[in-house]
Order: structure tokens, then sequence, then C-alpha cells
């Protein structure tokens, strides 16, 4: 028996459609298994496509599945963004439109609170506390092999303070401090070396504090290793993590800091990103990720 499912695609850390990071959301998908989740997630073929179910607590808006074109991960930036504007337009456009929403979501790493508002503009963002705070890893990959898999040179990567370094918020990534922002758009990954420099890390997270917009502090590419995609236009949960890699290399004083992410203008996919942290007594207390997302398209799944 065929069973008929909505799908609708948005566009993440964009307030214009054809921009940011396209997603798929899949709702009520709980009468499907992982399997068919992954073959659907290959089907749309994006970065990420997400599975919305019921919520095993029934006090939370929902439960997500997050999968790439390969694998299911336990936590991403971008779907959660996405798959709680979306929630929050579909459930509550009046509540929205007047206050704002809280939507929980269960995901795999555990629950995810997001803030959603319609800002001034009429654009729809939200806003999530990263459910953990940035844990630095071990790897710290070699410069002259990480630039040679990067297409670049040795003399290209650290700046600064920053060397290269890994972190998590649920999923490892590679942090490479580039030098110019020339040498960041010069970038061509080997992806058939990633393996092996990066080891457990679903990418390398280039950045650089030489950016295109004079708004933002850090423009930033993330070459994917392993999970079906090359280049990732928007990468929220590498965002979070990048809160550690702040606090590692810049120190920032006791208080509250935003700043802005800019990445996927390589690709013709401008994202922004909204970075918050909270440092007290010198540590990093909370970390906070924000963006907007439009809708735009919908449809009908049949399986």
């Amino acid at each position: 028996m065929s069973m008929r499912l909505r799908f609708f695609t948005l566009d993440v850390f964009t307030t214009r459609r054809f921009a940011g990071n396209p997603l798929a959301v899949v709702l009520g998908a709980d009468g499907l298994d992982g399997a068919t989740m992954q073959t659907i997630a290959r089907e749309f073929n994006l970065s990420e496509t997400v599975f919305a179910l019921e919520p095993r607590d029934p006090v939370n808006t929902a439960r997500l599945r997050i999968f790439t074109p390969l694998r299911e991960l336990p936590f991403a930036g971008h779907p959660t963004i996405g798959a709680a504007v979306l929630l929050a337009s579909q459930r509550a456009p009046e509540m929205l439109a007047r206050n704002g929403v809280v939507i929980a979501l269960e995901e795999e790493i555990g629950l995810v609170r997001c803030e959603v508002v319609k800002d001034a503009s009429g654009a729809v963002l939200a806003r999530f506390a990263a459910p953990r705070l940035p844990i630095r890893g071990e790897r710290t990959p070699e410069v002259e092999p990480l630039a040679l898999a990067l297409g670049l040179s040795a003399e290209d990567i650290g700046f600064g303070r920053h060397i290269p370094s890994s972190f998590s918020v649920g999923v490892e990534l590679l942090f490479v401090p580039i030098r110019s922002r020339a040498a960041l758009d010069r970038a061509r990954p080997d992806f058939a070396a990633f393996p092996a420099i990066m080891g457990e890390a679903v990418g390398a997270y280039l950045y650089t504090s030489e950016t295109t917009e004079p708004a933002s502090a850090v423009s930033a590419r993330m070459f994917a290793n392993g999970v079906g995609i090359g280049e990732d236009p928007a990468t929220g949960a590498a965002a979070a993590a990048f809160a550690g890699v702040a606090h590692a290399f810049e120190a920032p004083e006791d208080g509250e800091h935003e700043f802005v992410i800019e990445q996927g203008y390589a690709m013709g996919r401008p994202s922004r990103i909204v970075l918050g942290s909270r440092i007290e007594a010198g540590r990093l207390a909370a970390v906070t990720v924000a963006g907007h997302a439009v809708e735009v398209q919908r449809g009908e799944l049949e399986i």
C-alpha cells in the first residue's frame, strides 16, 4: 500500500529564495524506517533532509531525524533552524505573527529549544541554544598534508594565534584558519585525501577574518567528509562549534558576544549565520545560533 507524505523545501540562513542552504523537511514520517528515510534523503540529494515525527514526550513539538545523502546525523544546525521555522509557520502562524513561538525539537543528541520570531521586515528567524558546549578534540593535523588536501600552500594556513583545531557540539569538525579571503576562495580540496587527514570529522571548516560584507566578522567555507556532499553552503553545527574556536584563540572577555559568519558566497548561495556566546569567569557558558529561513516549495512524496 502506497503512502503519501507532505514535504517542504526551505532555504536556510537567508531571507531570500535561491540563496542560503537548501533543506527538505518531510512531515508525518512516523511510518518510515531508517533505511527508507536514507533513500529519500539520497533522492533529495541536499546536504540534509529532515523527517518530522511525533515527539516521544507530548510536551515537545516534534522529533527529528536528520539525514545527509549518505548517513544519519545526531544533530545539525541548518535542519534545526529550517524545521523550527516551518513548524512554527505551519502550526501557530497567528502566534508567530504576534509574539513568536518556542519550538521544542527532540533530536538524537537531545532536546533542542528554538525561539522563532518574525522580524520587522516580516522574515522569519529562529534561534536555538546549542545542545552541548563545544568540546575540543585531540586531532591537530600537520599543516603540510592538510594544505595539500585543501589545494593550498602551508603559508595560507594560520593567522594571529589561530592554528588548525577540532571541535564538536555533537559532530566533529576540523577548523582551519586561512590567512586571507583570496586563499579561502582559492581552496580546491582533494576529497580522496580527506579520510586520512580528518578521521571521524565530518568536514573541514575553513575560515578567515577577511570578509565580503562589512557587517560580517568571519568568512567560511565547509568541505564535507564522507556524508555525500562536497561543499556546504551554510553549516549551523560548525558555527556552534566555532564558538569554541573563538574562545580558544581570541580569549573574549566576560559578557555576551554576537557576530555574523558569512558562508556560501563562493558557491553563489550567500548565507548569514548569527553566532552568540556568553563568557562567565573566562569560561564559555552558552552558545546560540540564529538565522532566517524562507519556504521555496511544497509537495507530496508517494512511497
